[in-house]
């Protein structure tokens, strides 16, 4: 705990057992409280390297539900196990969890209550072996963004974030997609309701065990990321009204 403030890490996993052990060992259990790992029906042993780790919280999707179908098991999870903060962090090795304490920390002193770990803030992308043509895509989309959302990021597309319970209750984020486009409605939800994001900058790492989306999966995503943009500035001038940006009911919270 941090200023008696429960933390739990989430992993959503899919495939990520060569480098589940890598990511759990870094992770600091001076200050974090619990872990939940949901495996998304992965062809490999997760599942088992999980619980051989002594991870408690292990849940195995029957269906692939997709990686932001993943995240709304993970949160409604952690939320249940009575989170104050809750950090999502991807299994692959790709974001050191030795950031969770400077993160958690932030959100802990109420600071921000939405911390994101950026990798565009120093040199760490293409430090790391982030490909140029995904370097590109960040820095445009994110421009992109900035402007229709009215909000300034240094990237809107890391998996690694942060979360106080007030904003994984003030969403709805059941109302997202279950694909990948899920990360960019979630934040486009929390700017919509006013809630402040705090970055960091993280250190990255690419490499063939680290999960990531080939080229047309990315240029897909592109296109998501570009129709959540344009929704949220129609709804933020007036024109437009989506659901997405629908306050969550009490009862359809976790």
């Amino acid at each position: 705990m941090l200023n008696n403030k429960k933390i739990i890490v989430v992993l959503p996993a899919y495939n990520a057992s060569k480098t589940l052990e890598m990511t759990y060992r870094e992770i600091p259990f001076d200050i974090v409280d619990d872990v939940v790992l949901v495996d998304d029906h992965s062809r490999d042993d997760t599942s088992h390297v999980a619980r051989e780790l002594g991870i408690t919280h292990v849940i195995r999707h029957e269906q692939n539900k997709g990686y932001g179908g993943n995240q709304k098991t993970c949160y409604d999870t952690a939320l249940s196990l009575g989170a104050d903060i809750v950090i999502m962090l991807h299994p692959d090795y790709q974001y050191t969890p030795l950031l969770i304490p400077s993160i958690a920390s932030i959100i802990a002193n109420d600071l921000y209550p939405v911390v994101l770990a950026s990798r565009i803030l120093g040199k760490g992308a293409r430090k790391g072996g982030m490909p140029l043509y995904k370097y590109i895509a960040n820095r445009g989309l994110t421009f992109v963004q900035n402007m229709l959302v009215g909000y300034k990021l240094s990237e809107y597309h890391t998996g690694y974030r942060a979360f106080s319970r007030d904003v994984l209750e003030g969403i709805d984020y059941h109302r997202n997609s279950d694909d990948f486009v899920f990360d960019n409605q979630m934040l486009s939800q929390i700017i919509y309701a006013g809630f402040d994001i705090g970055e960091v900058t993280c250190p990255t790492k690419y490499f063939e065990e680290a999960s990531s989306i080939n080229f047309r999966r990315s240029s897909i995503y592109g296109l998501g990321v570009l129709a959540t943009s344009i929704k949220h500035f129609l709804q933020r001038i007036g024109i437009g009204r989506f659901a997405l940006y629908e306050q969550p009911s009490s009862k359809n919270r976790p």
